[in-house]
């Protein structure tokens, strides 16, 4: 029998993607459930997810009070998913930036085993599309910098493409994740590899958005920076710690 799925989707002013992301799921995965999660957005698309759950009994809409950033978003959707009884929960952008297409792929690497999946941009097979230069770059310096300062050997622990166990999630304690931008995807990976669970990067095509506006902006890279500088020298002071008490 195939695993339960949760497919989580934040949104915010996504009024124009939402229903294609939507349609585009619901074709490629037709047995995926989805949980749009609204962040009060003032363009009307929570008022739209209503009306597509109740034209579809797989949409699931979560309304929260108003714009909290997508890490807690995300530990919203997963703790309401985990609830109600769900074996695998997905992170999807409502932009169709992730191809619903490829969400099978994400979903047969859970089945042989992963505990998390991720849809890489930087394995090969692994691409972007209509990606401007500095978006390219600041992305792969942001994964060069995570791998430098946390260890890790995945490659895009950036990425927000994802299919995680339940599982993975409940080990993880995503009660006491306080990543809110982005690095909230550095977060959980990190957390996942801390706990020497399986982690697979499946090849992905990541499409650049067409339609609304990016909500990355300079905050959120600096979080992201001073969250992993202070993750990986945790780390490495534990390590330390552990050699000298060894010797004793």
């Amino acid at each position: 029998m195939r695993l339960k799925t949760l497919t989580v989707i934040p949104t915010y002013n996504e009024l124009e993607a939402l229903p294609v992301v939507i349609k585009r799921l619901r074709a490629a995965q037709p047995d995926v459930h989805v949980l749009v999660v609204d962040d009060n957005s003032p363009d009307g698309t929570g008022q739209l997810a209503d009306r597509l759950s109740v034209q579809d009994e797989l949409i699931h809409v979560l309304h929260r009070e108003g714009k909290g950033g997508l890490g807690a978003a995300y530990i919203a959707g997963f703790t309401w998913g985990l609830a109600h009884g769900y074996d695998v929960l997905v992170e999807m952008d409502a932009d169709c930036s992730h191809r619903p297409e490829e969400l099978g792929g994400l979903l047969e690497a859970i089945e042989h085993g992963a505990d998390l999946a991720i849809g890489s941009r930087y394995v090969p097979g692994g691409k972007t599309v209509n990606w401007p230069w500095h978006r390219q770059f600041l992305s792969w310096g942001a994964n060069v910098y995570a791998r430098t300062m946390l260890g890790t050997t995945v490659k895009d622990i950036t990425a927000g493409y994802r299919a995680f166990r339940r599982e993975t999630l409940e080990k993880i304690d995503l009660e006491t994740i306080e990543s809110v931008g982005y690095c909230f995807q550095i977060d959980l990976g990190w957390r996942t590899q801390l706990q020497g669970l399986t982690i697979a990067e499946v090849p992905i095509t990541f499409v650049e958005r067409e339609v609304g506006d990016s909500k990355m902006d300079s905050g959120v890279i600096v979080e992201s920076m001073t969250k992993v500088a202070q993750w990986g020298l945790s780390a490495r002071a534990k390590t330390l710690k552990n050699k000298l008490a060894a010797r004793k």
